[in-house]
């Protein structure tokens, strides 16, 4: 369950006037219109106008108090640990989805970046539209705040590009196909460089394909 009061940076006992206040301080922050509509800040504001719509309710406050204090998971004294962090590809094109998947042990509070706070394990899709020197990187934080200790683990994703993929694997199928016409010595007898560099090509165009 999403704790309200952590996105708006207040306590549990906060008058109505300090949660409008951190309301406003945050929105401000991190408008859109003021990022260049960043995925991340459009992500952190949707979090925050979310908080505030339901903690400046009194009824819905009530009601998310209440679920909120029976939800809240079990705390312990142990290190927290990502059991999991992984995806089903590092090496994408811009806007490919990308499928997320983590779990953690110990962790009362987990935030995935850029994204935001999240559940201590479940899945995420996503699309990146954004790379930076060719680069995108998400961070899991798994967080014991009872003793105050936290993990980090990245992934790091690559950006291919379309161009260049089907450049390769075309540059590849022609070159099997020149080596297709000079298969044999004038002899009859198999080159045998050829069907090392023909192999050869045979696993670029598999690697290319998996990619």
């Amino acid at each position: 369950m999403k704790d309200y009061y952590y996105f708006l940076g207040v306590k549990q006992d906060s008058s109505e006037e300090e949660i409008r206040r951190a309301y406003r301080k945050l929105s401000l922050k991190y408008h859109p219109d003021k990022n260049d509509g960043d995925a991340f800040f459009v992500e952190r504001f949707r979090e925050v106008q979310e908080a505030y719509d339901t903690l400046n309710d009194p009824e819905r406050r009530k009601i998310f108090d209440q679920s909120f204090g029976q939800q809240k998971p079990f705390r312990n004294h142990l290190p927290p640990y990502i059991r999991n962090f992984s995806a089903n590809k590092v090496r994408v094109k811009k806007g490919e989805e990308i499928i997320l998947n983590w779990q953690t042990n110990n962790a009362d509070l987990v935030k995935i970046l850029p994204f935001g706070l999240d559940t201590t394990y479940g899945e995420r899709k996503f699309r990146i539209t954004d790379f930076k020197n060719g680069q995108f990187h998400v961070v899991l934080q798994a967080t014991n705040t009872l003793i105050n200790q936290s993990v980090v683990q990245g992934i790091t994703f690559n950006e291919i590009f379309e161009s260049e993929s089907e450049k390769l694997k075309n540059d590849a199928e022609e070159l099997f196909k020149s080596q297709q016409r000079t298969v044999q010595n004038p002899d009859g007898r198999p080159k045998v460089f050829v069907w090392v560099a023909i192999a050869l090509v045979v696993f670029v165009i598999l690697i290319l394909l998996i990619s």
